[in-house]
């Protein structure tokens, strides 16, 4: 049995959302009306769980190119954040995102800076599977884009007219795909009333928001297996499929048609080469230096800046923070309001636990990304543990990635490196504990 050469274990708190994410060129037009320098770009902050990702790097390249004077304020002594990266013995493990989906919207990113991801130097590399699902009885799905494979896989569990309801789920899933990129991921939704367009209130129907994917799928497999490969990636989200949105079968729809890639080097390289842009464009970066506060006018009704931990104050016009929403409008704004203590109370997504293993040698069965699933009687269950009773399933679902199958740089030759991620409650007791 394959044995640690070293190992590594971390939490992680996916509680809560930005403040403000603006990844597309829709959400920057609002800046066109807004008098240039100076402009701050803020993120991380000093809530000591998140630091600058590649969200917020995009935004600070975007706004510099668009001629806004940037600085961008990081409380730690490098970039990264959930996005960061670990390196131990020549053994190399992303410590965030560990797939890339819709590579097309990190092509239209750099497009959008006058440059591409070739050549910035990234090398973006197709999974030949996108995962590898295995069940307690020890039989496995490969789910892939190779769809004559896929045809044969689901007819062996749904019977001869299987693979019919497969094209009928990935129809519905698509419908919800190309919805939500005109309806709602290229759209900026400034305030509640940006809501109410009729555009979107007449597509609702259609993306299903008031069923679960879980009920969804059901009514294209008819076999515990299939239903659960198929609402299984609502965990990205901190949601379980009984209760995430159909509309999050999008999911689905863009790992089955574009596939799961990964860059060359880990998603690191993605950061480096948006921070390098972004300096090229005279984005200025302050690290290893916490906000304390952002600043507002004396009537509170406009922000002036923010105030750094060594009692210096950067005066701004706009300030973008990307920091946890609850944790920047709890601490980062002195003005205390109903909204930000409403925000303490809202329900929140689930954490995880993390363990990174460098083996001194490979395990060939598994594949680049891989997905443990409970049995099917146990499947709802073990998200109510999570979710309704806030504590760790005694069957949990968990993940392992080796990056090593697709990027051989990741260990050592003949070895792998292994993450293996399970979802837990993002809760504390009393004590603080989690």
């Amino acid at each position: 049995m394959a044995q640690p050469y070293f190992a590594h274990c971390s939490l992680h708190d996916n509680n809560s959302q930005p403040l403000m994410q603006a990844e597309d060129e829709q959400e920057f037009r609002q800046f066109h009306s807004l008098p240039k320098p100076p402009a701050l770009y803020l993120k991380g902050a000093s809530h000591s769980h998140n630091s600058g990702g590649a969200g917020g790097i995009a935004v600070a390249a975007r706004l510099a190119k668009k001629g806004y004077k940037v600085t961008v304020v990081e409380k730690n002594a490098d970039i990264g954040g959930r996005c960061s990266l670990m390196q131990e013995n020549d053994y190399r493990f992303d410590q965030g995102p560990s797939l890339l989906l819709m590579p097309s919207f990190f092509h239209q990113i750099f497009h959008d800076l006058d440059t591409s991801i070739s050549a910035e130097g990234i090398t973006l590399r197709k999974c030949d599977l996108s995962y590898r699902i295995w069940f307690p009885d020890h039989d496995h799905l490969d789910l892939s884009t190779d769809i004559p494979s896929m045809k044969e896989q689901i007819e062996a569990h749904e019977g001869p007219y299987g693979f019919e309801g497969f094209l009928r789920f990935l129809v519905e899933s698509g419908r919800h795909y190309n919805l939500s990129c005109e309806h709602i991921l290229h759209r900026n939704f400034a305030t509640i009333w940006s809501l109410l367009r009729w555009d979107l209130l007449l597509a609702l129907p259609r993306l299903h928001v008031f069923e679960s994917i879980y009920t969804r799928a059901s009514r294209y497999f008819h076999s515990d297996k299939l239903r659960q490969a198929f609402t299984f990636a609502s965990m990205y989200l901190g949601m379980s499929p009984f209760d995430a949105p159909a509309t999050y079968s999008l999911l689905q729809y863009t790992e089955m048609t574009d596939g799961i890639w990964y860059p060359i080097g880990g998603f690191r390289t993605i950061l480096d080469a948006l921070v390098k842009i972004s300096i090229r464009h005279g984005t200025t970066y302050i690290l290893n230096t916490p906000v304390t506060s952002i600043e507002l006018s004396d009537d509170h009704q406009h922000i002036t800046g923010v105030r750094l931990s060594t009692g210096e104050t950067l005066s701004a016009d706009i300030v973008i923070v990307n920091a946890d929403i609850t944790y920047a409008y709890n601490n980062l704004l002195l003005s205390k309001t109903t909204y930000s203590k409403s925000l303490q109370n809202k329900p929140t997504s689930c954490s995880s636990i993390s363990f990174y293993w460098g083996l001194d040698t490979t395990l060939p069965n598994l594949q680049s990304h891989n997905i443990f699933l409970p049995d099917s009687t146990t499947y709802k269950s073990s998200f109510d543990t999570i979710f309704k009773k806030h504590q760790i399933p005694d069957h949990p679902s968990f993940y392992l990635h080796i990056p090593s199958r697709i990027d051989p740089s990741a260990s050592p030759p003949n070895t792998d490196a292994i993450c293996d991620c399970s979802d837990g409650d993002g809760h504390e007791d009393e004590d603080g504990d989690a």
